[in-house]
């Protein structure tokens, strides 16, 4: 069976037809994040250690660390500041560095830039995997020969010169162009892993389809794991969770074996919380007084007021189980378990003592 190696300094996490569902976890990217993205102009990493830990307390396998930012006050004082192949470099080392001072858990690089991904190779512990190379003749001859130098696994994005192809078919000879190419430089393609690109199901209606016939080819014929960007598939739709707790379990089933998403369900806030209680108020419902918010928001299941496993690591986990990747159920079982509350242990077990 095809097995991807990907390793911390101390862990290591497996992709693989026999093995759990590697979840690869997404937070860490400015891109789309105006907040993050001011706090890393201002040399602020809390943010980012916070985003490390809560994805690897909901079930991430992987960190992917993205340093696509923008500085717009710093590209004011200083021009060198608008062109990426000077600021993704050095932020990609400080970014690694952080996050590997908080959790040893394995990394991926990911940068269109390749000083970025340079740097990135040479802070990371272990044996990172690197996203990404394309099927574009200058990417592949930029890309490769980085994979060979520090002998690490890639993404392989099934898109080339002419672009992202609607057509399945012109995807996956993409992908084994790149896994050719690969062969080129002695990269097995056990170190390949594809994405066949998810479209958005509300722009092409196929688009789930498409994937998951992909998806089957390209472990059939090629022998190689694949990754996606999940919730691309629930793109400017209403109720995403939904889309996407169905798709993820159906890709599965089709073959695909990790993807890059957001592991955690963000807090629910103190407005929200307001809101809620007005709401339940003006329908004449008499609340505790001495109710904690944690316990109003889990009754009500609107979520946890603490940054917890969102419901599609639960559609992952409930996959895993089915397709006899979590034997006996036991990870199942131990992420349904209701969680401990503060200065609460688990209850004892034991044999009683005879009288």
């Amino acid at each position: 069976m095809t097995r991807t190696i990907i390793e911390s300094k101390t862990k290591t996490a497996i992709i693989g037809f026999d093995q759990p569902f590697c979840v690869i976890g997404e937070r860490i990217n400015p891109t789309g994040r105006k907040i993050l993205a001011e706090e890393l102009e201002r040399d602020d990493f809390s943010r980012v250690e916070a985003d490390a830990l809560a994805q690897v307390a909901a079930g991430a396998n992987v960190l992917d660390i993205n340093s696509g930012a923008v500085f717009s006050n710093k590209m004011a004082e200083d021009p060198r500041y608008a062109d990426n192949n000077f600021v993704e470099p050095m932020l990609m080392k400080a970014l690694i560095e952080r996050v590997q001072a908080v959790t040893d858990i394995p990394l991926c690089i990911d940068s269109s830039v390749p000083g970025a991904l340079e740097n990135g190779l040479a802070a990371a512990e272990g044996r990172p995997l690197l996203n990404s190379v394309t099927g574009e003749e200058e990417r592949l001859e930029l890309v490769l020969p980085l994979v060979k130098k520090y002998n690490v696994p890639v993404v392989a994005i099934s898109n080339d010169d002419t672009g992202i192809s609607e057509d399945p078919e012109v995807r996956f000879a993409v992908a084994k162009k790149i896994v050719e190419r690969a062969a080129d430089f002695g990269i097995p393609a056990h170190d390949i892993v594809v994405d066949p690109l998810v479209m958005p199901i509300g722009a092409m209606a196929t688009a789930g389809l498409q994937v998951f016939t992909l998806v089957r080819r390209l472990r059939d014929e090629l022998g190689v794991n694949t990754t996606c960007g999940a919730s691309n598939i629930s793109f400017g739709l209403p109720n995403r969770h939904g889309i996407n707790n169905a798709f993820l379990p159906m890709a599965i089933a089709a073959g695909m074996t990790s993807a890059i998403m957001n592991p955690v369900a963000l807090p629910i806030g103190p407005k929200k919380i307001a809101e809620k209680k007005a709401e339940i108020e003006a329908a004449g419902i008499v609340l505790p007084a001495d109710i904690d918010d944690e316990t109003f928001v889990r009754l009500f299941g609107m979520g946890s007021t603490k940054p917890v496993a969102g419901k599609e690591m639960e559609a992952i986990r409930a996959a895993n189980f089915l397709t006899d990747n979590d034997p006996s159920g036991g990870e199942w079982i131990k992420f349904n378990r209701a969680p401990v509350k503060e200065g609460e242990g688990r209850a004892r077990t034991g044999r009683r003592r005879r009288g």
